[in-house]
């Protein structure tokens, strides 16, 4: 089977991989609760290629989270439950009915803020439907209830912060939600006092609440920041391992204060690098 522009062959080759008997054993043996961790790996691999400013790999991502979505897809199809052409109308369908100031026939373009005002509009009217058509569905009853489970929880963590913030359920100044965040670790610190491990684990995640809440009254994305901490330690650590290495020697060899002298090492570099006056 060769290669192809044409999305028909991506549904043939999974369609394939999923054939009884002739196809993948692996891709066989998955269903919906195996491949849901790679959909949401493969979201993120899009995002890093994002940050990146990477686009060959950017490609290359998007392409693997079009083949969850194939994946999933191909899976319903087996069941009954709808296929790739289905997914496609749904969408499609939602797109144009949620822009009536772009593809509405009869009314003109609307303002930003009038734009914003219908998508919100059009999508209570969508959730109403859906709940319609499953009985068992509770309607959307309270103000928060509207922001999804299914994402991360940094990001969730933001939609219920702003959500709350709409209605005025805020801080006005980051400062206070500074004083929160050495409140919910003097709460930590309590708990360990404690040693009460589920206490511990509840005051965690207050803590990282309160942090979240920060982000967003600076104007940070939670996500974004967390991937640069990351890449950030990789980088400092990586040093310290390098720097090891080229005397002959192991991590495992190094003592926690020679790593941590070095860890210093590290970040002095780059404070060097990042001034004005190394340009």
């Amino acid at each position: 089977m060769t290669p192809s522009r044409d999305t028909s062959r991506l549904i043939e080759i999974m369609a394939a991989l999923r054939t009884p008997v002739t196809g993948c054993p692996w891709d066989l043996e998955q269903n919906f609760a195996t491949i849901a961790p790679y959909t949401i790996e493969e979201a993120y691999e899009v995002a890093d290629a994002i940050a990146r400013g990477d686009f060959d790999d950017l490609r290359d991502e998007l392409g693997d989270l079009l083949l969850q979505v194939v994946y999933h897809s191909r899976m319903a199809e087996e069941q009954g439950a709808f296929a790739f052409g289905d997914v496609v109308e749904a969408v499609t369908k939602k797109m144009i009915r949620r822009h009536p100031h772009v593809f509405a026939d009869e009314h003109g373009r609307l303002t930003p803020a009038g734009a914003t005002s219908a998508w919100e509009r059009i999508k209570a009217e969508e959730r109403a439907e859906r709940a319609a058509r499953r009985p068992g569905e509770r309607l959307e009853k309270t103000l928060l209830s509207s922001v999804k489970t299914g994402q991360p929880s940094l990001g969730r963590a933001l939609d219920l912060q702003r959500k709350a913030s709409s209605v005025g359920f805020d801080w006005n100044d980051p400062r206070e939600v500074l004083r929160k965040i050495r409140e919910e670790a003097d709460e930590i610190e309590a708990a360990l006092d404690r040693g009460d491990k589920e206490e511990l684990a509840e005051e965690t995640g207050d803590l990282m609440f309160a942090l979240v809440n920060l982000a967003r009254h600076v104007d940070a994305n939670p996500e974004m920041a967390l991937r640069g901490a990351n890449a950030k330690f990789e980088r400092r650590f990586g040093y310290i391992e390098r720097t090891l290495a080229s005397q002959g020697r192991t991590l495992e060899s190094a003592t926690l204060q020679e790593m941590d002298a070095l860890w210093d090492e590290a970040k002095a570099k780059e404070a060097v690098l990042a001034s004005p006056s190394s340009a």
